[in-house]
């Protein structure tokens, strides 16, 4: 019997670790069908889809087929299937759930699912019955939307963990350029608007605005000044502008959620060359598009080259029953004397009355 001394017992050794590591990335897709009354009976095995949209490094797409994948379920089901439309080289491991969201929210038959990809698609050839799937259709004036979670599983890897680990705090930058405008310490220019006066930092603004930086030490007039007053701009629109200037985000006021504030928050934005603010404003009016909304709101977008609201305008100004609401109100008065070339574009994307 072999017998351990206690020198040998208690001798350091050195140690060295290692860390086997899998990640993931998750997306959602909403694919938005409207109408959808109009799809069924085009056939066994045929199909709409959705655009591609890309998850892991790789792209993907959704397909609906309205009257079943099969023949042997003789129309009776909806399919649903997520497809691949990259080649990897090897075989991708993903989870994905679709579920249907109704118009309040809800969410109806869900579906989960978890599959190694190489080519071609997977999901479910019995997502939903037809009964069921027209009840949920009344209650939507005919339309749903089918949400895909998405994640990817990436390849697992092992790395050397240190023996030292040092957790870096989250950047508090924004943090201390609110207090710097909370605060108003070492302020040095003041704008009169709207009988409000609101006080900056001249180096800031000129950091964040082109306009700014020739208004404060260009050689314009104001350069000398420390007062500026601005006579055609609402209070409440200049001071969401000072805030995204010093935090790069919109202040959480519930008015910015009301479309005419926000458009008037585009129009400031353009003017001080802000163009990160400018699309924020873009894509939240891009929500906001109704029947009452869409002609001033078409009227802003071409006045201000923002292409991609004036194309969401456009959208949905396609319908010819929309456009002839849309044309009793004042705002298509509006929209018709301030650009009227804009007309062209109207009729280019009105689609033809049933029948033509």
């Amino acid at each position: 019997m072999a017998n351990s001394s206690p020198s040998s017992v208690n001798k350091h050794i050195s140690e060295t670790s290692s860390r086997c590591r899998t990640e993931c990335v998750a997306t959602a897709h909403n694919f938005e069908v409207t109408e959808y009354s109009l799809l069924e009976g085009m056939g066994i095995d045929k199909f709409v889809s959705s655009s591609t949209f890309s998850v892991g490094g790789y792209d993907w797409n959704i397909r609906i087929y309205p009257d079943g994948w099969k023949e042997e379920d003789k129309g009776a089901y909806m399919s649903v299937f997520l497809r691949i439309c990259s080649k990897p080289t090897t075989g991708v491991k993903v989870k994905y759930t679709f579920g249907l969201l109704e118009k309040d929210g809800k969410v109806s038959c869900l579906y989960s699912e978890g599959s190694t990809f190489q080519s071609g698609f997977w999901g479910c050839p019995k997502f939903i019955e037809k009964s069921k799937l027209k009840e949920l259709l009344s209650r939507n004036d005919d339309c749903f939307t089918l949400r895909c979670v998405l994640t990817v599983m990436k390849e697992p890897r092992t790395e050397d963990v240190s023996t030292v680990i040092v957790q870096v705090p989250q950047s508090n930058l924004h943090t201390h350029f609110v207090n710097m405008l909370k605060d108003g310490e070492g302020m040095d220019v003041t704008f009169s608007v709207g009988g409000q006066q609101f006080s900056a930092h001249r180096c800031v603004l000129a950091a964040r605005s082109l306009v700014f930086k020739a208004e404060l030490f260009g050689q314009m007039k104001e350069t000398a000044m420390k007062h500026i007053k601005i006579d055609d701009m609402d209070p409440s629109v200049f001071e969401a502008l000072l805030h995204f200037i010093y935090t790069d985000s919109l202040p959480s006021d519930s008015d910015l959620d009301r479309n005419v504030e926000l458009q008037h928050l585009l129009v400031a934005a353009d003017r001080y060359g802000l163009d990160q603010l400018k699309a924020m404003c873009e894509g939240k009016l891009c929500q906001k598009i109704d029947v009452q909304t869409v002609a001033t709101t078409l009227a802003l977008a071409e006045q201000h080259h923002a292409a991609q609201l004036k194309d969401a305008c456009l959208r949905h100004l396609s319908s010819q029953e929309v456009l002839r609401a849309v044309k009793e109100t004042d705002g298509f008065k509006h929209l018709t004397a301030s650009c009227p070339w804009i007309m062209m574009d109207i009729l280019e994307k009105v689609a033809p009355p049933s029948g033509a």
